[in-house]
């Protein structure tokens, strides 16, 4: 498969949960990577979840859309609310259906809760299984708390307040996808 010259990074949507507060998140990250220059799609976890985890080497209809997608990619950016202290099962298993098409690309972590913490937990776990991956997690994060509901309790869908630090992450993802495409395609 032709790699495409320009830079791709998709947003992952982390769970496949009903009535899931974390979608408005995801897609305010989708509308920024564009707004800051770069291609992206949504990526819903519920297009590649299954009932059946896959060994990264079992190449089934929906690890082979989910690896041609990370084949395609250079980086991630992962929008995952945080469920008990930890991320969503559908995510684990999306994840763990590749191995090397991860390598070397970054990743960066956004959690999502509906307290204070804005899914702090979850963006600890996520950067030591993206480490295990063989990715690149970015320094900086995005902590959307509170999700769903704006500070006097009614139905949040601006996200203006994370703008700066949605910039910030987006041009230290975009950097290190740049840097590391250069380095993969000059290794191949």
């Amino acid at each position: 498969m032709e790699r495409k010259k320009e830079i791709l990074i998709p947003v992952v949507l982390g769970t496949a949960r009903e009535g899931r507060k974390s979608e408005a998140a995801a897609k305010y990250m989708v509308r920024r990577v564009k707004e800051l220059g770069v291609h992206s799609v949504l990526i819903d976890v519920r297009e590649y979840a299954t009932c059946e985890t896959y060994e990264p080497e079992r190449d089934t209809p929906v690890t082979e859309s989910w690896r041609e997608t990370m084949e395609q990619s250079d980086g991630l950016v992962v929008v995952a609310p945080e469920y008990n202290h930890g991320y969503p099962g559908e995510l684990k298993i999306v994840l763990d259906s590749l191995y090397g098409e991860y390598d070397r690309k970054p990743v960066a972590v956004c959690g999502v809760s509906s307290g204070m913490l804005g899914g702090a937990r979850v963006v600890e776990q996520l950067r030591g299984v993206f480490v295990g991956l063989g990715m690149v997690p970015t320094k900086h994060a995005i902590y959307f708390s509170r999700a769903g509901k704006s500070a006097e309790g009614q139905e949040a869908e601006d996200f203006g307040e994370y703008d700066a630090r949605s910039e910030k992450l987006i041009a230290e993802l975009l950097w290190y996808a740049k840097v590391l495409k250069k380095a993969r395609e000059e290794e191949a």
